[in-house]
């Protein structure tokens, strides 16, 4: 098993993404967007006078105003690092939140795409809306700046590029000036549609087989509705891939940790610890005696009583306080903004700020202004499955499962898809609060509103911390405007995480290098490996066989034949073998489970390549080949193209070979050359 890490991301708006190289196939764990690179862009366009003189040039450099920022319709910030993989090599995508799939339409698109992608029904639901409002704020912008310019854009020239400020060069280009390649132009709507086309929906703890080698599972992570961690089941061991998780959501379904105990490998991929490394002693393990004991019954104990009641009660007070500062700000007579982007935070905020306005008598308006506004209000009612049991315990009493309703029949919320809407307008009036997208400050009507109250004193925005609040404000200085910058939980905490590990108990772990000290001090009984950003790290063998289910007749024999040869008990048996939901399983020959008409048939064995060339030759295919190495150098490759009578592809390497055809015929009489290589069986 080989593991990489292509990015480790900015928490919840830009999750990691990883490379797992398992049993042949390679996974792709979450495809994000780097939404906060959208900083860089002016939200509207500026006249800016084309007679600048040499000093005010050389000075663009050191300071940063609104006429720094580029001044042109906005790219997106891809995972540079994923650019570099074949995209044909990619056998499987694992999503594990709504954020976790806004990069996703960019793999999608392009015509070597074939792998299958596995996401909950709660986050590929909230993550085609994510993405659908996302070109539909990008179209808006379009319309200010003029149809797209075809080829390479002007802002992305090296003479564009050298003129920037460094504070804007270093989040174009990177630290080491290595990112540009990560930018690309916004997909389209029928993009999206071609990728939900092809993303399976999954229940949690609902299992998948994937080519009969791996059969994954989703288990709740508590981060937001419809996140998960993933189980991988594979015939040599078992695989958790913990990505950022809450022990106690406010809204969504709780973290499902006993559904992550004793696996084969842990991957570690909540960075949330790394963050609070430098604001937290090394005083870890706990003391003996301490509440994090590595007794399974302590711990039990331990999360129902402590660890989820802290981030609960920790979210409720952050909530309550916001809502305290919000009142404030309407008795003051101004109004109130809230461009957060995470679903479950949204409709906590919105559920809590009507019922403050009504505890305090007053009659101010609700505004949710975005296109998924409406749709994702009606998802929020039907999802019981999907959230916490406070709020399951609602739909089983027959009540909504949040308020919306009831502030709709009762017009305290208005929701429209857009500020220039006329049901938007005709019923505007101040002070008032308002949702909207985008937490940038770059899209949509964030941008509209903060330009109208920016000078107002007396009104609020609530923002959450995490982007660059100084270059966020640029376009709209002078900022008179109250902020409160607030922020939410979006994974594991340092001091959470170790004990969370102890009562895990995995045979290896893998964890950010940061958390290294921390791993030190705790001397764990199971082995540690640490990885770092774009660097691959193997692990050893689960084992070094697989578990195999033998047929009754079949092991009759067994006992029949066995002989004892240099100490060993060995037998000779005839049967097939069969893998199925990750599992071995050698079944009679004449009693199979399943009909070759029924599955895809396993072929085990070495591809002689020579041979190869010369078995297509005689069934007159015109075929070349190249020698070469996968994209991490991790092995060699022998890629076989196929030009005549049609076209194919053949890549061959130390573990599986790959057939690429367009059409039947083809793809039989390939499949008949290779099998008729030596080796095969």
């Amino acid at each position: 098993m080989k593991f990489t890490c292509l990015s480790e991301g900015k928490g919840y708006y830009f999750p990691p993404c990883h490379i797992l190289n398992i049993c042949g196939f390679r996974v792709l764990l979450d495809c994000p967007l780097d939404l906060s690179a959208l900083a860089v862009f002016s939200p509207l366009p500026i006249a800016i006078s084309s007679l600048l003189d040499e000093e005010t040039s050389s000075q663009s450099s050191e300071f940063l105003d609104s006429k720094s920022l580029i001044q042109a319709e906005p790219w997106y910030k891809t995972v540079t690092s994923l650019q570099l993989w074949s995209i044909y090599s990619i056998d499987l995508v694992l999503i594990s939140s709504p954020m976790g799939m806004l990069g996703l339409p960019f793999l999608t698109r392009s015509k070597d795409f074939r792998a299958k992608i596995y996401a909950t029904e709660g986050a590929s639901t909230l993550g085609k809306l994510m993405m659908e409002d996302l070109i539909s704020m990008h179209i808006e912008l379009r319309q200010f700046y003029g149809p797209e310019e075809s080829g390479c854009p002007q802002w992305m020239t090296w003479e564009k590029l050298e003129l920037l400020p460094k504070a804007l060069k270093d989040i174009v280009l990177g630290s080491e000036g290595t990112e540009l390649g990560g930018w690309m132009s916004i997909y389209s709507a029928a993009d999206i549609k071609g990728c939900m086309e092809k993303v399976q929906s999954l229940k949690y703890l609902e299992e998948a087989c994937y080519n009969g080698s791996l059969t994954i599972k989703a288990c709740s992570s508590g981060l937001e509705i419809g996140a998960c961690n993933w189980n991988i089941l594979c015939p040599k061991g078992r695989i958790v891939y913990l990505s950022g998780s809450v022990f106690a959501s406010t809204t969504a379904s709780s973290f499902n940790y006993k559904a992550l105990q004793g696996s084969d490998v842990l991957l570690y991929s909540d960075f949330t610890a790394c963050n609070d490394v430098d604001g937290v002693k090394n005083d870890f393990p706990p003391a003996t005696g301490s509440s994090y004991s590595s007794d399974s019954g302590c711990w039990e104990t331990t999360t129902e009583s402590s660890l989820d009641s802290d981030d609960y009660s920790e979210e409720m007070e952050k909530i309550s306080f916001i809502c305290s500062c919000a009142l404030n700000s309407i008795n003051d007579g101004g109004s109130v903004l809230i461009p957060i982007g995470r679903p479950e935070v949204m409709l906590q905020l919105l559920e809590h700020v009507s019922l403050s306005l009504e505890s305090s008598n007053l009659k101010v308006p609700i505004y949710f202004v975005s296109s998924a506004a409406e749709e994702l209000l009606n998802f929020s009612n039907i999802i019981p499955e999907w959230l916490s049991g406070q709020r399951q315990e609602r739909f089983y009493s027959a009540k909504p499962l949040f308020n919306h309703i009831q502030l709709l029949n009762e017009k305290k919320l208005m929701v429209s898809p857009a500020i220039h809407s006329s049901k938007f307008l005709t019923s505007w009036q101040e002070p008032c609060i308002v949702f909207c997208p985008h937490w940038s400050l770059r899209l949509g009507p964030v941008v509209h509103l903060l330009q109208h109250w920016c000078a107002d004193p007396n009104s609020l925005l609530i923002m959450e911390e995490g982007a660059d609040i100084n270059l966020a404000f640029l376009p709209f200085k002078p900022m008179l405007m109250k902020v409160l910058p607030c922020s939410f939980i979006s994974g594991i905490k340092l001091n959470k995480a170790i004990p969370l590990l102890k009562i895990l108990q995995p045979k290896h772990v893998l964890v950010p290098e940061s958390l290294r000290p921390h791993i030190r001090c705790w001397n764990p009984k199971f082995s540690v490996r640490y990885f770092s950003e774009n660097e691959t790290v193997a692990m050893p063998k689960l084992k070094n066989y697989a578990d195999m289910d033998i047929a009754t007749d079949l092991y009759s024999n067994l006992r029949k034949d066995t002989k004892l040869i240099q100490k060993k008990d060995i037998a000779r048996l005839k049967g097939e073998l069969l893998i199925e939901h990750g599992k071995c399983r050698l079944v009679l020959g004449n009693k199979q489970v399943l009909s070759s008409q029924d599955r895809a048939l396993l072929f085990l064995g070495r591809v002689e390549l020579n041979s190869l060339l010369m078995a297509l030759q005689k069934m007159g295919m015109k075929a070349t080949a190249q020698h070469t190495q996968s994209t991490d150098g991790s092995e060699n490759m022998s890629i076989v193209c196929i030009s005549e009578p049609n076209e194919a592809l053949i890549v061959v390497t130390s573990t599986r070979t790959m057939i690429s055809v367009v059409d039947e015929t083809t793809a039989s009489l390939v499949s008949e050359a290779v099998r008729s290589t030596s080796g095969f069986i």
